[in-house]
């Protein structure tokens, strides 16, 4: 209860953040990294002979940036330009707010998305905001979870080690996923398929249902009757979930029922 309240106060919290950085001025620093996780001493990226495509005029402009022109546009300068390099020092690039014409080049040169990306705390927050929503909605979901449900869950996340754990251990452990894994999570929980298939793994382990040796037929355990065959390449109880979607398979499943709650 209490990592569930504290994940709802910093959800609030990082939605102000991201209010209000989205809100605030136009003008601003800026930070540009190298993609790949690189960070060399230095690294220099081309600052003349670049092109841009400029969509609402149709053509390709050269891109120039320099110490004295208010333009990174080659086409726009007036008079001399004075080249400037532009230098990553350990794999990064800090450009002020007062540095529009960088600025702009920076985020017209083909190279941006390729050799480097900006460090956009906005989106950072965004990403992060939409990370913990997540797992917000994942632990509500684990904690009001069914018994039943829960166990199908963590089948699939530990196997047949579910058949031996207490309540309480399962329902640790299903908090746990549901917060380091809140996305396969939900997943898991919104697949019925998951569920019937735990349905059939219990009613194996239960001897209600028998899976023969080279897993190819299940039969009733009592009697050795047929319940049917599994698929070629198809897993077993996979195929079996299958099963207990189609007319026959939903009487069988009723009885099976009925058998596990004797």
């Amino acid at each position: 209860m209490r990592v569930i309240f504290t994940l709802i106060i910093l959800y609030y919290i990082m939605k102000k953040i991201v209010k209000k950085e989205t809100q605030d001025r136009v003008l601003k620093d800026k930070v540009f990294v190298l993609r790949n996780n690189l960070s060399p001493l230095t690294y220099t990226i081309k600052s003349r002979g670049v092109y841009y495509f400029d969509e609402e005029k149709g053509f390709e402009r050269e891109l120039k940036y320099t110490q004295n022109q208010q333009t990174p546009f080659v086409d726009e300068f007036k008079g001399d330009a004075r080249l400037a390099h532009i230098t990553f020092e350990d794999g990064v690039l800090k450009v002020p707010k007062e540095k529009q014409t960088l600025q702009k080049f920076m985020d017209l040169s083909p190279d941006k998305g390729k050799v480097y990306e900006e460090f956009d705390t906005v989106q950072i927050a965004v990403d992060e905001l939409k990370d913990l929503e997540l797992e917000v909605e994942a632990l509500t979901a684990a904690k009001g979870l069914d018994i039943e449900i829960a166990e199908a869950v963590m089948r699939v996340e530990l196997g047949s080690e579910v058949s031996s754990m207490s309540s309480k251990e399962l329902k640790r452990d299903l908090l746990l996923f549901a917060k380091h894994n809140p996305s396969l999570f939900l997943e898991l929980v919104s697949d019925d398929n998951v569920q019937l298939r735990n349905f059939g793994i219990k009613a194996t382990e239960s001897s209600i249902l028998k899976l023969s040796e080279d897993q190819r037929n299940f039969t009733w355990a009592s009697n050795g009757r047929k319940v049917m065959t599994v698929p070629f390449d198809e897993h077993p109880y996979s195929a079996l979930a299958a099963f207990f979607k189609t007319d026959e398979g939903m009487e069988i499943y009723s009885n099976i029922e009925k058998r596990l709650k004797d």
